[in-house]
């Protein structure tokens, strides 16, 4: 990911011949598919062949920063118009170098936790979208180069996929992470392993590659990485492009007319490359195993914006060309900036830094790339005809009743659904009220209830820790009592106030409920 200050560029000092310019992707990186092609075989030295038949129509993600998501973005945000969001970025955590994590702060089971991101993901591809997952990135670490021990590594990989149960992964490396040869040919073995594993089980897994380049193409620790994955046995869908953050003198070029210097570079590079691996492309070159992602609006560079014309002409030029892939950075920055925000210069990663006059760059940037990044499901499912009857003992959250209030942020289960408070509501509000729109419900749906939830249980205190709560009893600030051994705390002088009612409203209720570390002070 790119951070929010600017910085030289990576080919400082250099002028852009013929326009060359590349992106750098920053984001979760969620990988996606192009053209499938085969491997050499090693039995005989034949040329193996890249299918084009098998090949995905091609497709549009844009990056999303999971870690700059919260209950209200995320679900907010994977609901854009387009099929397919890139997730960006796991890398290592730091503590434990061979343990994905998103960011560097949330583990896989953290990131349900606190992000509901598989809940999310469920309700994504319940509507018929789908995500790839990003390793990597400019920030923190890349699994590949911490973690040395290579089962260890290719266990870390897997355990992503099987996680989200993934059919495309991208793989963004960048930065100091490009130039590690030994981590390259690490990340390389570990991926074909997991590669042929799902193979084995009959699932293929589609892995792109998203690289930085010069403005006459891949750089040489790209076009390293590329053939490092090829001779490890790695079937690549393709290379997608980071158009993005050259720090060179444009002489007077679009960021536009410089990405598609860069895409035709790349080009000539891709088939090199394959040619000297003895694996046919199809037609002969490489377009369809392409991808391009611009960043949006202000990049890094103080002189370098690409703007919503630029997003037109990239789009109307990777469609002519016959890419597979196009993408941005990032869907988190797709809007104009606040007024608050006057220095637009200084790169957010909340806002894209141009006056985008109500259009977005997804729109723009997405036309013509309709497909999917990987298979088309088949299967048809099956219609629900009757209401789902909620059990509370079953329930990962509280079971919606009108009896209640709820404070925003309280998250509850309706009829088999999870649905997020957007603010204070009370019982009258029926989260899945089908006569009321998103925008003016108080309920924001973020998914389906899963197999692998837990029952949601509240925290308890041994018998006779604090008094039993009653009813006719004044309650100064401070005051603790139990509800059925379930301990709270008053907020403010009450009497008479049903401390559970703080479960769901805990804004206006008198009580706190207390977790175990308050328990214990």
């Amino acid at each position: 990911m790119r951070s929010a200050k600017p910085r030289v560029g990576r080919h400082s000092g250099k002028r852009l011949s013929w326009w060359r310019f590349l992106l750098a992707v920053v984001a979760v990186a969620v990988v996606a598919i192009g053209a499938v092609f085969l491997v050499r075989t090693a039995v005989a030295p034949v040329v193996a062949e890249a299918d084009g038949s098998d090949a995905t129509t091609p497709w549009f993600g844009g990056y999303m920063d999971v870690t700059l998501a919260d209950d209200y973005q995320l679900p907010n945000s994977l609901d854009a118009d387009t099929a397919t969001t890139v997730l960006a970025f796991v890398v290592a955590d730091p503590k434990n170098e061979c343990e994905p994590t998103w960011g560097g702060v949330y583990d896989l089971d953290e990131a349900s936790d606190n992000l509901d991101i598989d809940r999310n993901i469920a309700r994504y591809r319940q509507a018929g979208g789908d995500v790839v997952v990003s390793f990597g990135g400019m920030a923190n670490d890349e699994l590949s180069t911490v973690c040395s021990d290579r089962s260890a590594l290719a266990d870390a990989y897997s355990s992503v996929v099987d996680r989200y149960d993934l059919d495309t992964v991208d793989l963004d490396i960048e930065g100091d992470d490009l130039l590690d040869t030994v981590a390259g040919a690490l990340r390389a073995d570990a991926i074909a392993t997991v590669q042929a594993e799902r193979a084995a089980d009959g699932h293929d897994l589609a892995v792109w590659m998203t690289l930085p380049v010069s403005p006459d193409g891949l750089t040489d620790d790209g076009v390293r990485a590329v053939q490092q994955m090829l001779q490890a046995g790695v079937t690549l869908a393709g290379v997608n492009l980071m158009t993005m953050d050259y720090g060179v003198d444009l002489d007077g070029a679009t960021m536009a007319a410089a990405s598609e210097s860069a895409i035709e570079g790349a080009n000539a590079q891709l088939v090199r490359i394959y040619t000297d691996a003895e694996i046919k492309l199809p037609g002969g070159e490489a377009w369809s195993m392409l991808g391009a992602t611009p960043m949006i609006g202000q990049n890094d560079i103080a002189g370098e914006v690409f703007t919503l014309k630029d997003a037109a002409t990239l789009n109307a030029y990777a469609v002519k060309k016959g890419l597979g892939r196009m993408s941005m950075w990032s869907l988190n920055r797709d809007r104009t900036c606040g007024e608050n925000y006057p220095n637009t210069m200084v790169v957010s990663n909340e806002c894209s830094g141009v006056d985008q006059g109500g259009e977005s760059f997804a729109t723009a940037l997405s036309a013509g790339f309709d497909g999917l990044p990987g298979p088309i499901p088949t299967a048809t499912p099956t219609p629900i005809t009757t209401a789902i009857v909620d059990d509370p003992e079953s329930s990962p959250f509280p079971v919606w009743t009108p009896k209640q209030s709820y404070s925003a942020g309280v998250k509850v289960v309706r009829q088999g659904y999870v649905y997020v408070a957007k603010w204070w509501t009370d019982g009258e509000s029926d989260p899945a009220d089908p006569t009321v729109s998103a925008v003016d419900s108080p309920w924001l749906y973020v998914g389906p209830v899963l197999p692998t939830d837990q029952p949601f249980t509240l925290p308890t205190v041994a018998e006779g820790t604090y008094a039993p709560w009653d009813k006719e009893t004044n309650y100064p600030a401070g005051e603790r009592v139990v509800v059925k051994n379930v301990p709270f705390v008053a907020k403010w002088w009450t009497q008479g106030e049903d401390p559970m009612d703080a479960v769901t409203d805990q804004t206006q209720s008198a009580w706190e409920l207390l977790d175990s570390d308050s328990v214990s002070r």
